[in-house]
């Protein structure tokens, strides 16, 4: 990709406007939060709880948010027990996540006017990601997928690798919450 484009080659460029999508069961369980300030540096909370673990990034704002966020997620891993990997398949199921992370990043970048924040959460079974931002468009895996195309891979990645994903929207706030979640390795 060009670094001289706002989006990729055969992107129509950012989400159209008055798009709206409201994914079912409402807003995440410990919710993404709003926060007034923007500091200098991304700001990181963690959290845990019994049989749950979270994590907050704070991206608004920051240069290199892609590379920030997946090193971010990898650290959570490691915390997590993810990784150091025990076998082929908790090393595949670790890398899912940061391209996850990665992708869904890359979007809110290229077509939302940046992320906002970073949010994981992990349980035994399942790792949440979600990233916020202040696009109002819909993102939807691009049909018919072209493989041997550059671009316009990102939401077809996040369906094929994740277990669900979805849109969270808060009424009377712009933006949305992007999330995902990955089953946790064997």
């Amino acid at each position: 990709m060009s670094t001289t484009r706002p989006y990729s080659p055969g992107d129509r460029g950012p989400e159209p406007s008055g798009a709206s999508g409201v994914s079912e069961g409402g807003a995440p369980e410990g919710g993404v939060s709003a926060r007034a300030a923007v500091p200098s540096v991304p700001s990181e909370d963690v959290r845990k709880t019994p049989g749950r673990q979270v994590r907050r990034l704070r991206l608004e704002g920051e240069s290199g948010v892609v590379p920030l966020a997946r090193d971010f997620a990898r650290q959570a891993l490691y915390a997590w027990g993810w990784l150091p990997a025990g076998s082929a398949d908790q090393r595949a199921a670790a890398e899912d996540v940061l391209l996850v992370v990665s992708e869904l990043v890359t979007n809110a970048c290229l077509h939302a006017e940046g992320p906002e924040e970073l949010f994981l959460a992990c349980d035994n079974k399942v790792i949440r990601v979600e990233v916020s931002d202040r696009g109002t468009g819909q993102p939807a895996p691009r049909t018919p997928h072209r493989a041997g195309r550059p671009g316009g891979h990102g939401m077809f990645i996040v369906q094929r690798l994740c277990l669900d994903w979805g849109v969270l929207r808060t009424p009377g706030r712009s933006g949305k919450t992007v999330w995902a979640e990955l089953g946790a390795p064997a």
